[in-house]
């Protein structure tokens, strides 16, 4: 039994060492693929994140330097504190993030977490459900550039919204048991907030601190769109899909809508355009699978949100399982008002 415990963990350690040689080998056997790929991914950067994340990220980096969020968190708590056991403070995530989308609401988040507005037990709880795609996305992206109907992206971003909220409220008792003190903690106030004295400084260090953020995601993004084209060019996604598809043939999906699904848990914009693709494919059966990958981010999203998170030493788990939770939801809505 032992022995085989040290086969299980020696497995274990060489799957991510394997996992970038092979990288390395499908960047040198598909070299002229990955660059377009590589290319685009810059392109859908620069074109579509930069300018829409850049400011709000500027904006939170310059709310932590002042005491509105303290002020009115009290003021907010009477709403939050009943419904997601979290302080009033956490509004501002949960607004900022269904607003501007993916990541804002985690950095936010953080940026709660780091400033004592929330404790490491209430901030696991916000990142369970203030972390959601942006109405732009929603209702721009997919309604209108996928479905060609903005009343599709109406309806996905009304379930969106309604199964974060829905999350929030099963998590106000995620880790209840083990919190030290359930009343309100009190705000830790700037000493030193933002004024014309230091406004040069902290627009310094906001801008900058926003910008190392904000090139981090496009990181993620080059980086997933050459996996992605590197799992088509290697058959991969063919053969997962080739070998599910027995089993997801009952609910009517067809191997090439597995390969939409496989590629939106990856990422959930190139998973989505793929999927439009797919002919045979009922229209409400599209409707289901965008509103849980709407629900679950891709993986992607999920570790940008675990680059944030871990400065703020914030737990990766409540994320996942909130944004899977979410998925199953979103469909469950969708079934009801469909």
């Amino acid at each position: 039994m032992t022995n085989f415990r040290i086969f299980v963990f020696k497995i274990k350690s060489l799957i991510i060492p394997v996992s970038i040689c092979l990288f390395i080998l499908f960047l040198l056997l598909f070299s002229t693929e990955n660059i377009t790929s590589a290319k685009n991914g810059i392109f859908l950067w620069y074109n579509s994140v930069l300018p829409s994340l850049l400011p709000f990220f500027i904006a939170t980096e310059l709310i932590s330097y002042t005491n509105l969020v303290p002020l009115l968190g009290n003021f907010l708590n009477a709403i939050m504190r009943p419904i997601f056991n979290v302080p009033g403070s956490g509004a501002f995530a949960l607004i900022l993030g269904i607003i501007s989308g993916y990541p804002v609401g985690a950095k936010m988040v953080a940026k709660l977490k780091e400033s004592g507005a929330c404790s490491d037990i209430e901030a696991e709880r916000l990142i369970a459900f203030t972390n959601n795609s942006g109405p732009l996305f929603i209702v721009g992206t997919v309604g209108i550039g996928i479905f060609l109907d903005v009343k599709i992206g109406l309806l996905l971003l009304f379930i969106h919204i309604l199964s974060a909220l829905t999350v929030g409220f099963l998590f106000r008792f995620w880790k209840r048991n083990k919190e030290i003190n359930k009343k309100n903690a009190a705000f830790k106030f700037q000493q030193h907030p933002i004024s014309f004295y230091n406004l040069g400084e902290v627009l310094y260090k906001s801008i900058f601190n926003s910008i190392i953020s904000v090139v981090m995601i496009g990181g993620f993004i080059v980086l997933f769109s050459v996996i992605i084209t590197m799992l088509f060019n290697s058959r991969i996604l063919y053969i997962l899909s080739f070998l599910l598809e027995p089993i997801f043939s009952i609910f009517g999906m067809s191997g090439n809508t597995l390969i939409g699904i496989i590629t939106g848990f990856l990422e959930v914009t190139n998973g989505l355009f793929y999927l439009a693709e797919v002919n045979s494919m009922s229209i409400y059966l599209q409707t289901y699978i965008t509103a849980f990958l709407l629900g679950f981010g891709g993986f992607s999203v999920l570790l940008q949100v675990l680059s944030i998170t871990s400065k703020a030493h914030i737990s990766i788990k409540p994320y996942f399982i909130g944004k899977f939770l979410q998925g199953i939801i979103s469909v469950f809505y969708m079934f009801l008002l469909l």
